[in-house]
């Protein structure tokens, strides 16, 4: 049968909440709200070009006009497994579901696990606590270039990031490393989402983190939709760390990216690739340079860099093209803590023939994003998630 769309456009604005999931308060997360809290923080959002796909007339966000005709279907999704991570978000978007979230270390790592890296890497580790990756560096790089030691630190995700100085830990020893670390961290009673590599160059007081960062996450534990789309010839590009979220698997090209701006850089080439099925983006620095760092003035500067690139995703849309614009999870950056907040995300699903956007029913799950590509392409769907494509025809 052949697809309604050739290809289909996923950005993930990593961490662009639209306001408290129902079962935040369940997550200490009450009152969580975004696109909100920063279109407050600035006095209004100015972003001309999602309000015309409709981003308003989801909720009112402030400075954000509410379309007439919207140029895409409109809702909003709520997470339906347990968590509210990366990881978590993206796998239910390609139609799993997640019963038991992946682990934290609030206080740091056990003994057995640090012993054990150090044993096998032949390097002692410091750190070993929640930090960020900017006031780590200030407070142990130091003695890191002094000592060889590796800077082992955590945060509220499920992570084990390792930092080293490129000329102190050359970058091929640092991803043998978190390989190592990988292969340890699989085990049940640890079960930590991801290790990541972070290496760094620069001196005391003006550290700078590089691009070489890489990711190694679990693989999902099930077929996912981009498997399907694989299976079946079809293209599954990559950009951003979509690819090492889902461990490589259902990807026939990956692209890195070095910033949100460069995202849609890669975004834009891609579109102007003569491929059938999906391109997919995540748009990290949200989440990874704003939200986690809570800075709501910086975020919401971002956001507006990003709508202003809009216009040339549109100039490219040809008539057989889905854009498809969501979050994975909220990232309040006026919220208590560094973590993530359990929100419901943005969905704006645009294509060339639309004339008048549509209110779509909520979605009670992310999967149905994965369910309406493989619905698109006639591929397996997935066990969880309802295909949305019979309602964005016209």
């Amino acid at each position: 049968m052949e697809s309604k769309f050739k290809r289909v456009f996923l950005i993930v604005m990593d961490s662009v909440g639209i306001g408290e999931s129902p079962d935040a308060e369940k997550y200490n997360d009450r009152g969580a709200d975004t696109l909100g809290h920063i279109a407050e923080h600035k006095n209004g959002l100015n972003m001309p070009n999602i309000a015309k796909l409709g981003l308003s007339n989801i909720r009112e966000i402030k400075g954000i006009n509410k379309a007439d005709k919207a140029l895409a279907h409109f809702t909003k999704m709520q997470e339906a497994s347990a968590g509210k991570d990366t990881m978590t978000g993206h796998w239910e978007l390609m139609g799993l579901h997640i019963d038991t979230p992946f682990r934290t270390f609030p206080d740091g790592f056990p003994d057995a696990l640090i012993n054990e890296i150090e044993a096998k890497t032949g390097r002692k580790i410091i750190g070993n606590k929640p930090a960020s990756g900017t006031g780590i560096l200030d407070e142990l790089g130091e003695a890191h270039i002094e000592t060889g030691d590796l800077i082992v630190y955590t945060s509220a995700d499920s992570v084990l990031q390792i930092a080293a100085h490129e000329e102190v830990v050359p970058l091929e020893e640092l991803y043998e490393i978190c390989e190592i670390a990988r292969e340890l961290t699989k085990a049940p009673e640890y079960m930590v989402g991801r290790v990541i590599a972070r290496p760094f160059v620069g001196k005391p007081g003006a550290w700078e983190r590089t691009p070489n960062r890489h990711d190694y996450a679990l693989k999902p534990f099930d077929r996912t939709v981009m498997n399907e789309l694989k299976d079946a010839n079809y293209d599954v590009l990559s950009i951003g760390k979509i690819a090492d979220i889902y461990d490589g698997e259902g990807v026939t090209e990956a692209v890195r990216t070095v910033s949100n701006m460069d995202g849609m850089d890669k975004l834009l080439a891609s579109m102007d690739q003569d491929f059938t099925g999906l391109s997919f983006l995540n748009l990290v620095d949200f989440d990874a340079i704003y939200g986690h760092r809570r800075d709501p003035q910086g975020y919401g500067d971002a956001l507006e860099d990003f709508d202003a690139r809009l216009p040339e995703v549109f100039a490219k849309m040809r008539e057989d093209d889905l854009l498809i614009i969501t979050a994975d999870h909220g990232n309040d950056p006026v919220h208590h803590g560094t973590d993530h907040t359990r929100e419901y995300v943005p969905l704006l699903v645009h294509h060339t023939g639309i004339k008048a956007g549509t209110e779509l029913p909520v979605r009670e799950t992310f999967a149905d994003v994965g369910a309406t590509i493989a619905d698109n392409f006639s591929i397996r769907k997935p066990a969880y998630g309802t295909s949305f494509l019979d309602h964005i025809k016209g």
